[in-house]
């Protein structure tokens, strides 16, 4: 059996020594802010970027192309690695395309090499997530061909549930429609996001005040995850760790588990939520 890597876009949004700890290469994306461009994971600050935008500033994000992602991938197949890559969702970027056309291309140029890419239909801290059990599954010995298979088979299994501040950002981004970006016009109307089937955000409801919000996203969380064991939950934050530790205090007392991963939300997934957005992660029944 060959060994293989399992890489990632910036995307996941965890902490770069979790990914550094476990092994795990990223592929970021850009994104443009007062006229700088930045790589996402490796440049601002979760700080410096929030407060330029709560200052009015503008960020842009621009997804991976190709010959960007043929270049990343090249060299672990030249150290005679197979790789799987979970990739950020089609439903929100291109990034998707341009890995599934860049492995096709190396697979043309390594014919002994497996290049596997699963669109994960995931963003932000649910992409971590599967990554987080396809990396179990490659410990236990599973070879890449079931690792990808257990990925493709669970990853609609993967819920995110999202509250934000307002939709202005998402509308901007062209991430959720000006209908919807009403509500985020609505003083302590606190929007409800969820990821779709087909990788998309959709806004699904409204809490009134930002205490019902981050305890709707949780008793979302507990209905979706009946009957299933979740050894962890993920939670992200745009720069509001004291919510976000608030939604881990009703995981911990609500689910019963206690181990969970808090980490901001990253630059490019942060420039379409703006500060403020809080999600919980977890393995359910459907979405």
């Amino acid at each position: 059996m060959n060994d293989y890597v399992v890489t990632v876009n910036s995307t996941v949004d965890v902490p770069k020594e979790w990914l550094e700890e476990r092994k795990v290469p990223f592929i970021p994306l850009k994104y443009t802010i007062d006229g700088e461009t930045y790589t996402d994971m490796l440049g601002l600050s979760s700080k410096e970027f929030f407060q330029k935008l709560r200052e009015g500033k503008m960020s842009v994000t621009s997804q991976i192309n190709a010959s960007e992602a043929k270049e990343a991938l090249e060299p672990f197949l030249k150290e005679g690695k197979d790789i799987l890559h979970l990739a950020f969702s089609s439903g929100l970027s291109g990034t998707y395309n341009s890995m599934r056309l860049a492995a096709e291309e190396l697979q043309e140029e390594y014919p002994e090499r497996k290049i596997i890419v699963v669109d994960t239909l995931c963003a932000c801290m649910g992409e971590a997530l599967l990554l987080y059990y396809v990396l179990k599954r490659k410990k236990e010995g599973k070879t890449i061909e079931e690792a990808a298979q257990w990925a493709e088979e669970n990853k609609l299994h993967v819920c995110h549930n999202v509250t934000i501040d307002d939709l202005n950002h998402l509308y901007r981004g062209g991430r959720v429609s000006k209908t919807a970006a009403v509500f985020g016009t609505m003083v302590q109307v606190k929007p409800m996001i969820h990821m779709d089937n087909e990788g998309k955000l959709q806004v699904i409801g409204k809490e009134r005040g930002r205490k019902k919000s981050l305890g709707k996203i949780v008793d979302r969380a507990v209905e979706q995850a009946e009957g299933w064991e979740n050894d962890i939950i993920m939670i992200t934050h745009g720069d509001c760790i004291e919510d976000a530790q608030y939604v881990a205090k009703q995981v911990r007392e609500k689910m019963g588990i206690h181990n969970i991963l808090i980490n901001n939300i990253g630059t490019v997934i942060g420039s379409h939520t703006g500060p403020g957005v809080v999600a919980v992660f977890c393995m359910g029944d459907k979405r």
